[in-house]
């Protein structure tokens, strides 16, 4: 709405000003914007009269040269006058209880008005008519406060509550009574018109008298005032042609002007009393219903039934306080003006006379108390501070208590006081960041001293970081994460750079608190370092252990004793809360920095050491195995000697050095099988690969289990399936043979064997089976070496070209063609068939024929001796079967 006005409203003010586009609340003729100051972001109340209030509804009298248009027209303007005398009032009368002034009154180009003030939240007439729709409604929570006011963040508009319990009534009252006081012995002037729209509630609950358009010079004032007298008989009629709002309302007049057309300041003592029963009366108005008529209030005092007196409960429709209605009352509400209080004897009233009320007082006059009392104050303040209500802790104690941190030497009293506040209010971190978090950087932070200027440190300061630090689980509540990091940080560093022992003490203590507060990289970036360089410079043991105690936290530690329980005695035990992960150092700066820092402790002092061993505790769950063993216990083991050590210190350091070598055996342990397993899979597979299966009793077996059908002619020259492969690579390049499931119903089905001339005969199947060799394990390369030396193989001769594959030579006969044909299969020997099957098993995959050595036959006559049951039909070899067999052999290769 206002927005769109802006153009007709144009003046400094908007120009200024950032003013919100819709009112906050209403006051007689004004309507209360919010707004801020571009400049300063200062917080103010924008009021704003529009002329056209004052047409009358009809739209005007016709001609404007009639003599109703002139005469409205000249009491429009009388209005305009007594508004802009109303603003300048402000102007002129500076005083607590008055409402201040920021920007002097306007004319803006449609001729309205405009003026700006300290920031308000409501006039009291608004307060007591949203109060009547609370009740209506059901009680005070029936339904939200209708003032919304914008939120200091920025993040949107939030509903103020204005309270009205006796306290802030009191209170209240007190303040409209010293601002009275004021007008009436110093500035010589009378209000004339004190009602609830005269009154206002600033942010801070204090209430401010405003709406001065009708103040007057009394009639026995002897001050010179440069305020224009006021004529009774024209401001009390009423004219009908303005609205009711800028006319002097009779509900709350006393009978001095109506009845006695006398100007006295008792005058505005009725009207407070009048004031005072609207504050208890249902509905919230006056007792007196005149509407706005001067014989209906002639009337009223013309019998003595009617007058508000403490007989008729003072005409309200609800029953009122008995000090109000029996003390305070009777003072005021009466016919002479000679029997009511004077505007200083009604602050002395009985009324006014318990701890909370005075506390308020002597709060208000602070600043013209001596230093003695002002700490005499603040040192009995956190005993009554629990009775008063909420409200007037965040807007009226707490402002006023932040408002004497500017005082060195109360500083640590008031600090004291401000974090109990803060406890106790439902609204503690919003009071906290938008007053608290200010405050405390202009303290500590406003004249930050550089390095090397603090030889005159502020001592007081330094008080006053141990009640921050005292109290920073409060803080930490209280504030969010990026507050925290920007204000109170730095703080906290200048407690722990302070060269006071007892600070910095107390800082590391507090270390544990702040530390979920933070992100991982400001901890290892910004806080361990400065740690770190504590612990390193110190000399105090005191500091040292505590610094050991902090880098345990940064670490993941707590300085609670680990538990002995196992956790079957029966007891519930209960869980603690994990370390979040994300404030604990990580395994670089362990193993980098930490560990070089416990490594450079000098002193041997037991207390000094059981502080490092809880560190090291932590250091064993993060760092690595071998960082263990090569850092780690070493300097356990250089710790655990101390000599001033005692039985049970030294069983601890123990007891973390065993766990911590069963920790690294048990993981080496576990990587050498690992190892293990990984490398015998391949050497399997590759043991499979050489050897093609195990082998039958004169050849190889295939998948099936069958043994190979093709002669001896075909497996020596490699001619199989007209193909010609090498002799050399017949072993590598084979598909391994799968063992049969049944070995000897394999044999069985085996046909006759071809035989040599040479061969023995045949052995039993039962002896053969028992005779295979077992298979030789083979290196990854697929080479084997034989148990015999390399002098008892035969050198191998080829007959032609290296092209053609090896044949063996019979009788002298080079061709190969003749050997096909000198073989005689018929004459075999069943000896020498066993004892080559043995020795072929073994060599059969590497193309070549086996070594006839000596240590070949008799590891096979030894083995075929070991084997053949007693009983057997195979017949031991002679001498001159082993020669004749020899020398057959010789001469085929």
């Amino acid at each position: 709405m206002f927005s769109s006005a802006l153009k007709s409203f144009s003046s400094n003010i908007t120009s200024n000003y950032t003013i919100a586009p819709n009112p906050t609340s209403l006051s007689g003729p004004w309507k209360i914007f919010e707004a801020k100051k571009k400049s300063t972001g200062k917080a103010v109340s924008v009021f704003v009269f529009d002329r056209k209030a004052l047409e009358p509804p009809g739209g005007g009298f016709g001609s404007s040269r009639s003599n109703k248009a002139l005469s409205l027209r000249r009491a429009q303007e009388e209005v305009l006058d007594r508004l802009k005398k109303e603003a300048s009032s402000l102007a002129r009368l500076r005083h607590p209880s008055i409402l201040e002034l920021a920007e002097p009154v306007e004319e803006t180009r449609n001729g309205g008005l405009m003026f700006a003030t300290e920031q308000v939240t409501a006039s009291l007439a608004g307060v007591l008519e949203e109060r009547n729709s609370q009740e209506k409604s059901g009680g005070v929570g029936g339904r939200g406060s209708r003032y919304v006011v914008e939120d200091s963040e920025g993040g949107g508009r939030r509903r103020r509550e204005v309270e009205m319990d006796e306290l802030e009534i009191q209170k209240g009252l007190l303040q409209v009574g010293k601002g009275l006081e004021f007008l009436h012995e110093s500035a010589g002037l009378v209000h004339a018109n004190l009602t609830p729209e005269a009154i206002f509630i600033n942010a801070k609950s204090d209430w401010k008298i405003s709406s001065l358009g009708f103040s007057t010079p009394a009639d026995s004032s002897n001050t010179t005032s440069s305020v224009v007298p006021i004529s009774l008989s024209e401001v009390l009629n009423y004219d009908t042609r303005l609205p009711r709002s800028v006319q002097l309302n009779l509900d709350y007049t006393s009978p001095d002007f109506v009845v006695d057309n006398s100007i006295t300041p008792s005058a505005d003592l009725f009207s407070l009393g009048l004031v005072i029963i609207a504050l208890y009366n249902s509905p919230h108005r006056s007792p007196l219903d005149t509407s706005f008529s001067l014989s209906s209030y002639k009337r009223i005092f013309s019998s003595p039934s009617s007058i508000p007196t403490a007989n008729n409960n003072f005409l309200a429709k609800h029953d009122l306080p008995k000090e109000i209605k029996s003390s305070l009352l009777p003072k005021l509400i009466t016919r002479r003006p000679a029997q009511r209080y004077s505007a200083r004897e009604f602050q002395q009233a009985q009324y006014f006379d318990n701890v909370l009320v005075s506390t308020i007082r002597f709060l208000d006059s602070l600043p013209a108390k001596s230093p003695n009392e002002k700490a005499q104050f603040m040192r009995g303040l956190p005993r009554i501070l629990s009775q008063f209500p909420k409200s007037i802790l965040d807007r009226k104690i707490l402002p006023a208590l932040l408002e004497e941190t500017k005082d060195p030497e109360l500083l640590p009293l008031v600090l004291q006081n401000v974090f109990k506040i803060i406890e106790t209010l439902p609204t503690g971190k919003r009071a906290f960041s938008e007053k608290g978090l200010p405050a405390l950087r202009g303290v500590f932070l406003g004249a930050t001293i550089t390095k090397g200027q603090n030889h005159d440190r502020d001592t007081s300061k330094e008080a006053g970081l141990v009640v921050v630090l005292d109290h920073i689980s409060v803080i930490t509540n209280s504030c969010t994460a990026k507050e925290f990091k920007e204000d109170i940080l730095p703080i906290y560093f200048l407690a722990l750079d302070s060269p006071t022992h007892s600070l910095v003490d107390r800082a590391l203590k507090a270390l544990p608190l702040i530390l979920p507060t933070l992100d991982f990289s400001t901890i290892k970036n910004d806080v361990f370092p400065v740690i770190s360089n504590v612990f390193s410079k110190t000399s105090s043991m005191a500091i040292k252990i505590q610094g050991l105690k902090a880098v345990n936290a940064l670490c993941g530690g707590s300085d609670e004793p680990a538990s002995t329980s196992d956790g079957l005695d029966g007891f519930g035990v209960e869980s603690k809360p994990k370390q979040n992960s994300s404030t604990m150092l990580d395994k670089y700066t362990v193993q980098e920095k930490v560990v070089p820092l416990l490594r450079a402790i000098k002193t041997k002092e037991p207390a000094v050491m059981m502080a490092a061993l809880a560190v090291f505790q932590q250091v064993g769950k993060v760092a690595d195995h071998d960082f263990l063993a090569m850092a780690v216990l070493p300097c356990l083991w250089s710790f655990s000697l101390g000599p001033l050590l005692n039985l049970e210190q030294f069983q601890q350091f123990m007891t973390l050095i065993k766990s911590l070598s069963t920790k690294i055996e048990q993981n080496q342990t576990r990587k050498l099988r690992e190892l293990s397993n990984s490398s015998s899979a391949p050497s399997q597979s590759a043991r499979s690969s050489s050897y093609g299966g195990y082998t039958g009793t004169n050849g190889v077996v295939t998948d099936g289990g069958v043994t190979d059908e093709t002669d001896f002619e075909s497996l020596v020259t490699g001619r199989k399936s007209n193909m010609t492969p090498d002799l050399f690579d017949s072993g590598w390049t084979s598909q391994p043979a799968v063992r049969s499931s049944n070995p000897t119903s394999t044999l069985q089905q085996t046909p006759d064997l071809p035989r040599f001339s040479w061969s023995s005969n045949p052995a039993p199947q039962s002896t053969v089976q028992q005779q295979r060799l077992p298979l030789q394990p083979s290196g990854r390369s697929g080479t084997v070496t034989p148990d015999q030396p390399m002098s008892s193989f035969a050198s191998l001769t080829p007959t032609s070209s290296f092209n053609q594959p090896l044949q063996p030579q019979l009788n002298g006969l080079s061709s190969p063609s003749t050997v096909n044909k000198s073989i005689d299969w018929s004459k075999t020997s069943n000896a020498s068939s066993a004892r080559n099957m043995a020795s072929q098993s073994a060599y059969n995959n590497f193309g070549i024929a086996p070594p006839p050595g000596r240590a070949i036959g008799t590891m096979s006559g030894t083995m075929m001796n070991s084997s053949t049951p007693t009983g057997s039909s195979m017949q031991p070899d002679s001498n001159s079967n082993q020669k004749q067999g020899l020398a057959k052999y010789e001469s085929l290769i």
